[in-house]
């Protein structure tokens, strides 16, 4: 994410204020790098102006902060506290304190590398102040209307037929760099626009397995490791500061300044959350790799840092998202294929090889709280749950899982999962979710799962287990609601308070239907040996 401490309108290069006729600034030592850029202009007569900076600013001085008789020690401490603090230029104004730059403040940034332009007299800082602002508001203008013409340009691509390949080439001539869309597994789909040298793009691969923890791990010495600690990716930067960061120093004696992070000292823990972008310079290459939220990654390369491509770049990466999420690994064909199997009368254990599982579990769930579930939260808890085999039927929805998929805990959510099932059994396994989602539900657990283990009623015939449960609960068959609240109490030994929360009732709801069954069926239900056998012929239907 950018810098809370950059202000959100484009840097100024440094050329472009040497340029102004108006200001009549001239470069007096340090480096003449066109790459150079200022994000804003500060005026500071401190001796120490390490504290009062942020870092990429035009430091303008008069040099008032300078005793009498200072040598070259003075200006090594003074300038190797702007560079330290990530100023980008050092600005000098003669008159009235000094009549001509000090020669031991050329020679400090000459050997720091700082740039350092003498001001005129007829100069004031003020109006230099002004100058960075009005750069940087023509230069937020010209970004606006290049961003906004791509946004047209990438929106008009999308809806041509076989929008893919389309989007790729307007951003990589928008970006004037190289585009390509790799599939879950990180290899390159479809690529446009000039392709970079071999390290660059095996490192731009890299990226994106970063986003795609899941995918096979470089082979070892090879670059797979840019960009984790990218500001995109969430992370602390380790290496040579840009413009408006601090570059790694060692605080003084007294000061309370927190270090640079060591190189690898916050690498991403083992359950950290995968990032959403990541990027990486590599041999002048900047790279950006943008997770798709449908299994495909976007990377784009491009010759320079520029914050309008990393917004062409996102827009991209939303229409791709779009694009893609119907062509993932051929997954919706084999679902549209097995829908028109089953209307046409196809049974179940013959259309789910379409779906890819032999054995499924059925998971139902419930958000937290008395809200109904909405279309985006059923969505993402399908997607955490790894199916889109979602039915948001009422306040449950039931999700269709592959059994070789851990089913766990999602947060705001109540979860219940059957054991596993073949598609004959779905319809056993949904009513074991249901009450798995009871259960969770009544000890206010996140998960409840159904056992499957071999029990003492397997070893009764079932067609004798069937007759007898039908001819014991028939006192009560003809009302659900006693059926269901009895099923619920005694899987919750008899709890009035659980119960009713598993039933969303009130508790003398349940006490009076408990009294009703007991009646009903003529039973003592504080007789264990009562309870087990009602509970053997409830599990039968």
């Amino acid at each position: 994410m950018p810098d809370p401490m950059v202000p959100p309108t484009p840097p100024v290069r440094l050329d472009a204020l040497l340029a102004r006729e108006d200001l009549g600034l001239r470069r007096v030592a340090g480096p003449d790098d066109p790459g150079t850029v200022v994000h804003w202009a500060h005026a500071s007569e401190m001796a120490d102006p390490y504290p009062y900076l942020l870092g990429g600013e035009l430091l303008l001085s008069a040099g008032v902060h300078i005793p009498e008789g200072a040598g070259a020690g003075y200006f090594d401490a003074y300038v190797s506290r702007i560079v330290a603090a990530g100023g980008a230029a050092l600005g000098f104004g003669v008159a009235p304190v000094h009549e001509a730059v000090p020669e031991a403040l050329a020679e400090a940034c000459e050997m720091h590398g700082l740039p350092l332009l003498e001001v005129p007299p007829r100069t004031t800082f003020s109006g230099v102040a002004r100058a960075v602002w009005q750069l940087m508001a023509q230069a937020r203008l010209a970004e606006l209307r290049r961003v906004t013409e791509a946004q047209q340009s990438l929106a008009t691509a999308a809806s041509r037929p076989d929008p893919v390949r389309p989007v790729l080439h307007q951003l990589a001539q928008r970006i004037g760099g190289w585009a390509a869309l790799y599939t879950p597994d990180t290899t390159e789909l479809a690529t446009a626009g000039t392709t970079p040298p071999p390290k660059p793009r095996q490192s731009l691969a890299a990226l994106a397995r970063v986003l795609r923890p899941d995918t096979a791990t470089p082979a070892a010495g090879s670059r797979a490791t840019p960009a984790a600690g990218s500001r995109a990716a969430g992370a602390a930067r380790v290496g040579a500061a840009a413009p408006g960061e601090r570059r790694p120093v060692t605080p003084t004696p007294g000061e309370h300044r927190q270090a640079a992070p060591t190189p690898g000292k916050h690498r991403q823990a083992a359950h950290a959350p995968t990032p959403a972008s990541a990027s990486d310079t590599v041999d002048g290459i900047h790279l950006a790799a943008y997770a798709l939220g449908t299994g495909y990654v976007l990377g784009v390369a491009s010759p320079q840092r520029d914050p309008g491509n990393h917004t062409i770049a996102s827009v991209a990466a939303v229409l791709l998202t779009l694009l893609t999420a119907q062509q993932r690994s051929g997954t919706t064909a084999a679902r549209s294929s097995a829908l028109v199997r089953l209307l046409l009368g196809s049974p179940p254990q013959d259309v789910a090889p379409l779906l890819g599982g032999e054995r499924w579990h059925v998971v139902h769930a419930r958000p937290d709280g008395h809200t109904a579930p909405d279309p985006l939260a059923t969505s993402a808890l399908g997607a955490a749950l790894g199916s889109p085999l979602v039915d948001p039927a009422g306040e449950v929805v039931r999700v269709l899982v592959p059994a070789d998929r851990p089913v766990e805990p999602f947060p705001g959510w109540t979860l219940g999962v059957s054991a596993a099932a073949a598609p004959p059994d779905w319809p056993d396994a949904d009513i074991q979710a249901a009450r798995a989602l009871a259960r969770a539900r009544a000890t206010r657990a996140p998960l409840f799962r159904h056992g499957d283990r071999p029990a003492l009623a397997d070893l009764v015939p079932p067609h004798d287990a069937d007759a007898h449960a039908r001819s014991l609960l028939a006192p009560i068959a003809a009302a659900p609601a006693l059926t269901d609240t009895l099923r619920t109490w005694l899987s919750l030994h008899g709890s009035w308070d659980r119960t009713a929360v598993a039933l969303s009732v009130h508790r003398n709801t349940v006490r009076q239907r408990i009294a009703r069954c007991a009646a009903l069926l003529e039973a003592d239900l504080d007789d264990p040996d009562v309870r087990m056998e009602l509970w053997f012929a409830l599990r039968r239907t």
